[in-house]
């Protein structure tokens, strides 16, 4: 691989000078609605599911610099205290060949949840330092020290997970009975040697789609190092990643602390193509593997180092492979001047005949996602609106072996509800000066396991454990509804670190055959910073 890695980057080296993409924007799904306008557009031809966008795009530096500069007091005439506390970084440098900034990124909230009668309060101290060298190289780092107290469902699901979704699981400790205390990281360096090509290496996240959910790979999980490629040609764009995950609920190979939590690998190609100006489609193919079995380490496999050929012929050229091979596609419609429609489909597994004979074979997996998304809704300048349906076929996305199923550190890599799911959702966002709306409302269906039962909703099961054969459909087993709103005001306070006041309330409803039903009203209101995209409608 280190060969490959220095001949790619001696090949680009002495590529084009003109400056090209390089600095990453955090991805919050609430934050890039802001670029809709630009994004979804007819005049434009923008690779827009290809998350994070970056700053210095052409495309986009406009908007992002009247969002980050708005309120800014040109004649600074502002007090050195008021500017740094509504408009400025903390510390900010710049210099002939190079910028530095650097933030204190606080997240302070309290709650009440009026169903369950009990209190929430969340404390995180954060920090976030970046910068540019040069034209070529940016570099951004961000770390978080938290302790919480979550509601119920919440709660359970880091009890049974060992993970706070998306944040961290290794150093989890509890304060009391319900209070927990973590910490995680987050890094990127980007190195942009000519206007094709542009190299990351972090410990991050990544996105492949234009929705709100990824049935392909989404953010959903912790974070993990990779090495990412993307190269732009015309009216094509190729991503590939190489990715390492750990898996700290996979059988431990030693009964000690010598080698850890088990690991896997995994590397993942994407190409998307603008056909039109209206039209794009995009190829995905991504294979998982374990880093070591008891019989032996295995490590990174050269095999699938090479970005431009499929890797399904490569992985079954072993023909007693263990890995697993995914498949996908992404496109969207850009049927109105500020309204796209969206899709795509994922292949985890099937066979021919058993498909189109309809008999619900187990092995027939894939998921879908279909939906539009658009601005200025009812002429409503601002306005952005998203509705999205997602679907997965149980087993889908699972393996007979935990560590080449499609996951990351207790959770999945696509949807966070796994498999055996059906979903809609709808999102509103709206800005007016310094104040932000938003309304996200969702239903689900699903179907849970009995004890000592397996249909196919967590993909962390043996599929070998299966409960069905043939007849399998989405939804079997603990029949389980699922209704989530939430809505949030806030008011900004200093845009280069989305430090605001924000007030939300949250709805949950999950009723379960044979279980029962538990609900959730919860109310908060607290000092919020960062752009940092994290789940609680699950």
């Amino acid at each position: 691989m280190k060969k490959y890695l220095i001949a790619v980057l001696t090949a680009v080296a002495f590529g084009a000078s003109a400056q090209t993409p390089n600095v990453q924007i955090p991805y919050s799904h609430d934050f890039y609605q802001k670029f809709n306008k630009k994004v979804y557009n007819v005049n434009s031809r923008m690779h827009s599911s290809i998350r994070a966008y970056f700053v210095d795009d052409s495309l986009l530096r406009p908007t992002y610099d009247s969002l980050m500069r708005y309120g800014t007091d040109t004649l600074n005439r502002r007090s050195w205290v008021r500017r740094k506390l509504t408009e400025e970084h903390l510390v900010n440098a710049k210099g002939e060949d190079y910028t530095f900034f650097a933030d204190f990124l606080p997240d302070f909230q309290i709650g009440y949840d009026l169903s369950q009668k009990s209190s929430t309060w969340l404390n995180t101290r954060g920090f976030q330092l970046g910068g540019t060298v040069g034209e070529k190289f940016s570099f951004y780092t961000s770390g978080f020290e938290n302790q919480g107290r979550f509601a119920n469902y919440y709660s359970r699901f880091v009890e049974e997970n060992q993970v706070v979704p998306g944040q961290n699981g290794g150093s989890i400790g509890k304060l009391d009975g319900a209070t927990k205390d973590w910490s995680y990281v987050s890094a990127l360096v980007s190195y942009t040697p000519n206007k094709h090509l542009n190299l990351a290496l972090g410990y991050d996240k990544n996105f492949i789609g234009d929705g709100y959910r990824s049935m392909l790979l989404s953010d959903v999980s912790s974070n993990y190092s990779f090495l990412r490629l993307r190269a732009s040609l015309g009216n094509v764009q190729y991503q590939t990643i190489f990715a390492y995950m750990l898996d700290p609920m996979a059988p431990k190979l030693t009964e000690d602390r010598r080698l850890g939590d088990r690991a896997k690998w995994m590397a993942a190609h994407y190409v998307d193509w603008n056909a039109t100006d209206r039209f794009s489609i995009g190829f995905f193919q991504a294979v998982t593997w374990a880093d070591a079995e008891p019989e032996g380490k295995r490590g990174f496999d050269f095999n699938y180092v090479h970005p431009f050929i499929f890797l399904r012929p490569i992985e079954s050229a072993n023909r007693n492979s263990p890995d697993k091979m995914r498949i996908g596609f992404n496109a969207k419609y850009e049927i109105l001047d500020k309204t796209t429609v969206y899709g795509q489909f994922m292949f985890d597994e099937f066979v021919v005949k058993e498909l189109f004979a309809g008999n619900g074979f187990w092995a027939n997996k894939f998921a879908t996602q279909i939906g539009f998304r658009g601005s200025d809704l009812f002429k409503v300048q601002g306005l952005n609106y998203l509705a999205e349906f997602n679907t997965a076929r149980p087993y889908t996305y699972a393996h007979f072996n935990r560590l080449s199923n499609y996951s990351n550190y207790n959770q999945p890599l696509a949807h966070p509800f796994g498999a055996n799911f059906r979903e809609i959702l709808g999102i509103l966002n709206y800005s007016y000066k310094r104040f932000d709306f938003s309304g996200h409302g969702m239903y689900a269906r699903y179907g849970l396991d009995a004890e000592g039962t397996n249909f196919g909703k967590d993909i962390f099961k043996n599929y070998e454990t299966r409960s069905v054969e043939y007849g399998s459909h989405i939804g079997q087993g603990l029949k389980t509804n699922l209704y989530y709103a939430q809505a949030k005001v806030a008011y900004l306070i200093n845009p280069k670190y989305n430090l605001r006041f924000e007030l939300s309330g949250i709805y949950r409803r999950e009723s379960t055959d044979q279980i029962g039903t538990n609900n959730n009203m919860i109310i908060t209101f607290g000092l919020r910073s960062t752009f940092r995209q994290l789940y609680s409608d699950f």
